[in-house]
């Protein structure tokens, strides 16, 4: 199944690329603030139709050969809108600077990462939220402030010594370069690309990085997402791509046949010769 969401909701399959709306939705409304950012009139989110749920598509199971094939079939869809936009593709993991680096390219756009380490809830395969290398720590907004003091509670000094761990790590990754510059985003269209969803925590992360930052526009582009993370990200951006939505969400790794990955001092050297690469 492919998405490809506006906040004036327009949900295509891949047989309305040529065309042909599944869905259409509604019409502009005043301005309003949604998660800390405020629309513009004209991009106000789903006011007069209920927003699109990954649930009411039909789905289109999709495996890819690698990260650079994915990136490359975004970068497709990203082309016509953004080729000559003031852009910039942040990557939010190693994977996802291989899929953005595709983007980028062709959009001759920069290309950069926000270092973001995930903190999981100790014995439960849940993320409680993450540190981002500004050292904040955002909780995973599909919590309630009552699990959140829950978890808290019971778990605050092994919580307490993941972050410092987290945010030693990302420092050492800084040491090798490839620090993010908020005055690079500043008045950009910023698209967050990663090469899979399984829930919204590190969005959260990156939506909270963002917010002193003004921006034009916010697209977030993936080439495979969880049901859970697309009705997230529907009210976090204002344009989505995800090439295929899962409702049972495995590794993101299981969705790719070649899962080489560069270490990061690789993936830092791909993110500063990006210009050479401009097609």
């Amino acid at each position: 199944m492919l998405v490809n969401a506006l906040l004036k909701p327009k949900v295509l399959t891949e047989s309305s690329l040529s065309g042909e709306d599944c869905l259409s939705g509604a019409s502009s409304a005043d301005t309003k603030e949604v998660e800390g950012k405020t629309l513009r009139p004209e991009t106000t989110a789903f006011t007069s139709t209920p927003k699109p749920s990954a649930s009411m598509l039909e789905y289109k199971h999709m495996y890819f050969e690698s990260r650079i094939h994915a990136g490359q079939q975004l970068a497709q869809q990203l082309f016509q809108t953004y080729r000559y936009e003031n852009c910039a593709v942040v990557a939010l993991s190693d994977g996802g600077v291989i899929v953005g680096e595709q983007i980028a390219a062709q959009l001759h756009c920069i290309l950069t990462m926000l270092l973001v380490e995930d903190i999981e809830v100790p014995g439960e395969s849940l993320s409680f939220g993450g540190v981002s290398q500004s050292g904040n720590f955002t909780y995973n907004s599909e919590f309630s402030s009552g699990e959140i003091d829950e978890y808290t509670s019971e778990f605050y000094g092994y919580l307490e010594d993941q972050k410092r761990q987290a945010f030693q790590r990302i420092n050492r990754l800084l040491g090798d370069g490839g620090m993010i510059d908020r005055d690079l985003l500043r008045d950009r269209t910023i698209i967050l690309v990663n090469d899979g969803f399984s829930d919204s925590t590190v969005l959260d992360v990156a939506m909270e990085f963002l917010k002193p930052i003004r921006i034009q526009r916010l697209v977030i582009a993936a080439p495979v997402a969880s049901e859970q993370a697309v009705d997230r990200l529907h009210v976090m951006a204002d344009e989505l791509h995800i090439l295929d939505v899962k409702v049972n969400y495995f590794d993101t790794n299981h969705y790719y046949n070649n899962n080489e990955i560069p270490s990061h001092e690789e993936t830092v050297d791909r993110i500063n010769k990006i210009i050479l690469n401009w097609r």
